[in-house]
């Protein structure tokens, strides 16, 4: 039997999609990749999901290359979302928003964030984990790439916002997923059944390798490497939990049906110190000055960015409307006026949130002070935004940046494939001009944005990836810069996960040692490999560049 009429025949109640068109439109995500899958399926509720891994473990031995790939937003920017066997769109019927309580939201993973958002903020509350793709994506996506953004610099990734989850392991059963004391560990363990042994196995791993695997823990503010061995089990506060390898595993270990976030009290008010920085050189000491201030955020975009941006001006009234997009222009006139002087190297966008206009003005005023007492007025231009402006201006410029570049630049396409990195900032000022001649050196042109505080650099290169001479300069350069990263003792993804484009470089990134630990994992959860083949620890480079698009 093939891939349709194994889940035709198995009770699976959802939509069932072979349609070209369909396989078509499933194939690619906001990666570089293009797989054609065998089928799209939509199940309607979990007891579906549970029947489709059923059906796939069933029939794994007579049909070797059946498996299932979870999707939702289809914002992935790794190719965690494609695969050649079943996709499951999780958005259709998966998309229902729980209870909102004092501190946590319940949601399906099919929701989008901005429903979830806009329900928690009738509470007054928020999961600020969200990416800058937060009106595209889903909460499910979030979860599985470990997400983060402008907010992590205050709150954290995604992985701090679980309180539980529901998932649907390898043997097509629903289990209740969420932090364990010692105690109750032991009682799992003791069950003696597949739960059991999964937190037996997995337990025995993180525990016999303790000190390997928390000496793996990239040192930097934000990973979204391998597995997340290191936050599973601490010795000294007893706390087993299994959430924190769900969560950025890529749905390569499960699949999660229901989530529940902690929330955060929402900032009733925000405002923004807009830095256009001439000068880099002093990058990683401006960094330091400013966190010392603990802003809410603080992001930044080069001067490629800023230059599309402009040119490209009036892309953003499809997303604001023309009435907004006009009123966006004449608030930007004042800005257009200050770069006279000559196009910034950066634009720095440094946020303070609080309960009072008042108090976020004297912020942002304390903060611009500050860096001029200390020299950066020199060779910079500030602007204060203390009202409530997040939506607009430079922030809408940092937001809309990668949908500019993947819709907007002539034969060029975006080829997210150096677009992740995290170093510390104290490295900045050696580390970006390095980067830079990398760049050159291969020809790209490519944006820079990123979470300054974190070190988390966005680069885009912008290459026509039909031409051979192009598709040639992906490996070398990208190994070019992971060893660049690697050297300062870096992570090659902050945010947007391993998927088929980093994947094949966990080895570089953690040693044998760890990459073994991490194959370990995958066949505990995932004895068979039915959950989203060719991600995570079972990568090849080969395989990856067989799946980079021929066409955009």
């Amino acid at each position: 039997m093939n891939a349709k009429q194994i889940i035709a025949k198995s009770g699976f109640k959802g939509e069932i999609e072979d349609n070209q068109d369909i396989l078509e439109q499933y194939s690619h995500d906001a990666s570089m990749f293009e797989i054609i899958p065998d089928l799209v399926v939509s199940p309607i509720s979990s007891e579906d999901i549970q029947t489709l891994v059923r059906a796939v473990k069933d029939n794994k031995s007579s049909n070797p290359d059946l498996s299932l790939t979870a999707r939702s937003g289809g914002t992935d920017m790794a190719g965690g979302a494609i695969n050649d066997s079943i996709i499951v769109d999780f958005t259709k019927h998966l998309s229902k928003i729980g209870q909102i309580s004092a501190n946590s939201g319940n949601t399906q993973p099919g929701v989008y964030y901005r429903d979830f958002e806009k329900a928690t903020l009738k509470h007054g509350l928020l999961m600020p984990a969200y990416p800058a793709s937060k009106d595209l994506c889903t909460v499910g996506g979030i979860v599985a790439n470990n997400a983060g953004g402008e907010k992590s610099l205050e709150f954290g990734k995604t992985d701090k916002f679980i309180h539980e989850l529901r998932v649907v392991f390898a043997d097509g059963n629903e289990y209740r997923v969420k932090a364990l004391n010692k105690q109750e560990l032991d009682k799992k363990i003791a069950q003696n059944d597949y739960e059991g042994n999964i937190y037996k196995n997995v337990y025995n791993l993180v525990e016999n390798n303790y000190d390997a695997i928390k000496k793996a823990k990239p040192n930097v503010s934000k990973n979204s490497m391998g597995y997340n061995l290191w936050n599973v089990w601490d010795r000294e506060t007893e706390v087993f939990d299994l959430t924190q390898l769900i969560v950025g595993s890529e749905g390569t270990l499960g699949f999660v049906t229901d989530i529940s976030f902690k929330l955060v009290k929402a900032p009733k008010h925000s405002g923004t110190l807009v830095m256009f920085l001439r000068d880099i050189g002093d990058l990683g000491q401006l960094i330091k000055d400013v966190m010392t201030h603990k802003p809410a955020t603080f992001e930044g975009f080069d001067n490629y960015t800023l230059m599309l941006s402009v040119k490209l001006f009036f892309f953003f009234h499809k997303r604001l409307g023309w009435v907004e997009t006009i009123r966006l222009g004449l608030q930007l006139l004042p800005s257009a006026l200050k770069l006279f002087r000559g196009l910034p190297k950066m634009v720095l966008l440094i946020e303070f949130a609080g309960d009072s206009p008042e108090d976020i003005a004297k912020k942002v005023h304390q903060m611009r002070l500050d860096l001029q007492k200390k020299g950066y007025g020199h060779e910079s231009v500030f602007e204060e935004d203390e009202t409530e402006m997040k939506e607009k201006k430079f922030w809408i410029m940092r937001r809309e940046s990668f949908s500019l570049l993947r819709q907007k630049v002539k034969d060029k396409h975006t080829a997210p494939f150096i677009d992740d990195l995290v170093v510390n900032p104290e490295h900045l000022p050696e580390f970006l001009p390095k980067l830079r001649v990398i760049i050159k050196k291969y020809g790209l042109l490519a944006t820079v944005a990123g979470h300054m505080g974190d070190g988390n650099f966005h680069i885009i290169p912008l290459m026509k990836l039909e031409e051979p001479s192009e598709r040639r300069k992906l490996l070398p350069c990208m190994q070019e810069v992971n060893e660049l990263i690697l050297s300062y003792g870096g992570s090659l993804s902050g945010e947007h996960n391993d998927g088929l484009v980093r994947g094949p470089w966990l080895k570089d990134q953690f040693g044998e040692e760890i990459l073994k630990l991490f194959k370990e994992t995958k066949d505990i959860f995932d004895p068979n490999h039915i959950f989203n083949p060719h991600k995570k620890a079972n990568s090849t480079w080969e395989y990856s560049q067989k799946h980079i698009r021929a066409s955009f």
